[in-house]
């Protein structure tokens, strides 16, 4: 294995699918910053054009953005093909538990039918490095944590099912040449870029904690439910691993670097390795913002679990990265992008 440091991914190019979302926004300022080329493809379903404005002005740099569908298998060739493409970070796919149960075949159609004919479209264009934005949702219910990369995997939604059915096709592509897969599990990305110039930005009503939190501390809904104050836990609240999405911006560069030095697949959990609970995550918001968030706890969700979060030694390790931000940065620059863009990307 080469070191990392050595891996220079400056003046490569990269198509980032997906690349106006929330990660995708933060990753393509990581990207940026270290030299790296960046083509976008997204179809702005979830997301504003206005975002990849904002990147450029973070990184001082352009982008090459492509309005258009991951489905397209001619049009994703035809990116890789005219913009010399030699790697690819795909996020392009929807990511709501809830919406996934309502409608799972628009879940199956976009999240694995979209990684075939991306994977069909690298494989006609002799390109053969992607890294892919997989979720701890893979685990389904975890008997014990901390959660490391050999657990049982065991999906209890579409939306979990149509990410462990991704991960299967890309370790069956990983076989069948020379091919070099980084598979990211995150855990739960929150906080926005400290310039407040992006965020998460959910179109219709928000799923994740956070921007529920903030709009509760906006004054745009009157409380936040808490879903289950009676778990096994120090609070009786739910305890997740949140991670501040500028660290899983700069774990895709790592892995990026890795699938230049390494050939075949790579599965890895991203995270903190720390669990914070419902409620003080609340009241380390309060803490740093001064803001006051409004509350009740009701009854569980099914299908919601007492303690989730991930043993990331692993990632650590092999990528030579380790998430770096707090919790209290995570709210605080959350705070800030809500607060300066109430509107979202509307100028």
């Amino acid at each position: 294995m080469h070191e990392l440091s050595r891996v220079n991914v400056a003046r490569t190019r990269v198509l980032v699918t997906g690349g106006a979302g929330f990660i995708g926004t933060h990753c393509c300022v990581a990207l940026l910053e270290k030299g790296v080329d960046v083509v976008v493809l997204d179809s702005l379903i979830n997301s504003e054009l206005n975002a990849m404005r904002r990147v450029e002005e973070i990184s001082q740099s352009k982008i090459h953005f492509v309005e258009g569908d991951v489905r397209n298998t001619p049009l994703v060739k035809k990116i890789i093909t005219e913009h010399n493409v030699d790697s690819v970070i795909h996020f392009a796919a929807l990511k709501s538990v809830s919406e996934s149960i309502k409608s799972p075949l628009e879940y199956y159609d976009n999240n694995v039918v979209g990684l075939i004919s991306l994977l069909q479209a690298m494989q006609e264009t002799n390109l053969c490095k992607i890294v892919f934005s997989s979720s701890a949702t893979v685990y389904g219910v975890p008997d014990r944590v901390p959660i490391t990369e050999d657990f049982p995997t065991a999906a209890i939604n579409p939306y979990g099912y149509s990410k462990l059915m991704a991960e299967q096709l890309l370790k069956d592509v990983a076989k069948s040449g020379e091919w070099s897969i980084g598979v990211l599990r995150y855990f739960n990305p929150v906080g926005a870029h400290p310039s407040g110039k992006i965020g998460e930005n959910p179109k219709g009503e928000p799923t994740n904690l956070m921007p529920i939190i903030t709009q509760v501390a906006a004054g745009n809904r009157e409380k936040l439910l808490i879903y289950g104050g009676d778990y096994p836990t120090l609070d009786g609240t739910g305890v997740r691993d949140f991670i501040h999405v500028v660290d899983l911006a700069d774990a895709h560069v790592a892995a990026l670097r890795h699938l230049y030095a390494n050939r075949g697949i790579r599965v890895l959990n991203i995270g903190t390795g720390r669990g914070v609970s419902v409620l003080e995550l609340i009241s380390t918001f309060k803490e740093v913002t001064g803001v006051e968030v409004p509350f009740e706890i009701v009854a569980r969700r099914p299908g919601d679990v007492a303690e989730c979060w991930a043993d990331a030694s692993l990632s650590n390790q092999v990528l030579g990265w380790k998430a770096e931000q707090s919790i209290e940065a995570m709210c605080e620059d959350a705070w800030r992008w809500k607060r300066d863009n109430p509107l979202g990307f509307a100028d």
